[in-house]
């Protein structure tokens, strides 16, 4: 008989007890005799007998309660591939029987109250745990210091904060990421030339996960040895009356060769830059139905893909691995760098593998 097809009653039948008596053990629970103990662990040991984790999850008939708190999905594209992650993560475990309830937080990412508001209301409904993609760093370290408190599990994904004590963080390493752009919009490139930094409609003094993709772009051309200009732009909402003349101050950058936006936002701007110089190399993030566009029609150069589906799908499948099965994770899931452009974009993309999640 294989180890992994023993029953308790063949446990049973082999320390010399009943089954009873070997599910208390199994289960922690209920009085068992010293002498009934020490021979049902000794027949666990010989067979080296491993549940079945599921089986005993159903047997425990708990639900799981764990609450997304992501930006609007109907406000971006991109937050809507980490919404679909999330859902297709729950469906994966319900199909192994998982009893477990997500339910979703929405907040403004362009309002700080927004995320406070929704954040205080998942910690005052006390769920089993939290999956969190923290846009705002100075309101959200409060919120994890008291989900901390109440040893709340949580997890942390598309943005990096340490401070945050979170349980795992899911994503990638968004410095080296603004090194590679940097190296991206470098290849070939002449020396004197200026490079712009461009963040659209974002609060760069809140926002780590810019700063950080900042601070990795300026350090990669501080090391190459260049004699390169990097310029920073920090744009207001697309829709203001004054959005095209900030585009159009970036194109009055003395000797400018190329443009690095710094979020999934680059469409915006992308193909108004190519009309007016089309020799400007723009590099920018993720697959999202406009940007995918964007390289194929040559208006975006490269795509540093951070796949928010996988990353919001990843999280709430470790976050339930923790409670139900009480599984270690580590403490960081870094993603690759994937460099998207117009030549290897379709066959990505129709990659059973890649889940880019965007329909093409």
């Amino acid at each position: 008989m294989k180890p992994n097809n023993i029953r308790i009653k063949d446990i049973a039948a082999m320390a010399n007890v009943s089954v009873g008596t070997v599910d208390r053990v199994l289960h922690n629970r209920g009085k068992v005799s010293k002498e009934a103990a020490k021979r049902i662990e000794k027949v666990l040991n010989k067979i080296n007998y491993k549940p079945n984790l599921i089986a005993q999850t159903l047997g425990k008939n708990k639900n799981y309660r764990i609450v997304a708190l992501i930006p609007d999905p109907t406000l971006d594209p991109y937050w809507m591939q980490s919404f679909d992650g999330i859902k297709s993560g729950e469906s994966q475990l319900s199909q192994f029987g998982i009893q477990l309830t997500p339910e979703y937080k929405y907040y403004d990412p362009h309002k700080k109250d927004s995320f406070l508001e929704s954040a205080l209301e998942i910690f005052h409904s006390r769920p089993d745990g939290v999956l969190v993609a923290p846009l705002f760093y100075y309101v959200s370290l409060p919120f994890f210091k008291k989900l901390s408190e109440t040893k709340t599990p949580f997890i942390l994904f598309n943005t990096h904060l340490a401070e945050a004590n979170a349980l795992s963080f899911i994503g990638q390493d968004l410095f080296k990421s603004g090194r590679l752009a940097g190296e991206l919009i470098n290849i070939g490139q002449r020396p004197n030339i200026s490079f712009a930094i461009v963040h659209i409609d974002e609060d760069l003094s809140n926002s780590v996960h810019l700063v950080e993709k900042e601070r990795g772009f300026k350090d990669y051309f501080e090391k190459s040895g260049g004699s390169h200009h990097i310029h920073t732009f920090t744009l207001t909402n697309p829709n203001s009356s004054t959005f095209q003349s900030q585009i159009e101050s970036i194109l009055q950058t003395p000797n400018l060769s190329g443009v690095y936006v710094s979020t999934s936002k680059v469409y915006l701007i992308a193909h108004l830059l190519k009309k007016i110089n089309p020799a400007i190399r723009i590099v920018g993030y993720d697959l999202i139905k406009q940007n995918v566009l964007g390289l194929k029609d040559g208006t975006i150069d490269f795509i540093i893909n951070q796949n928010p589906m996988r990353q919001a799908k990843l999280g709430i499948q470790t976050l339930a691995n923790y409670l139900i099965f009480n599984k270690q994770i580590p403490s960081t899931y870094l993603f690759p760098l994937e460099v998207i452009t117009a030549e290897n974009v379709d066959s990505y993309l129709l990659h059973p593998g890649n889940l880019a999640g965007i329909a093409v």
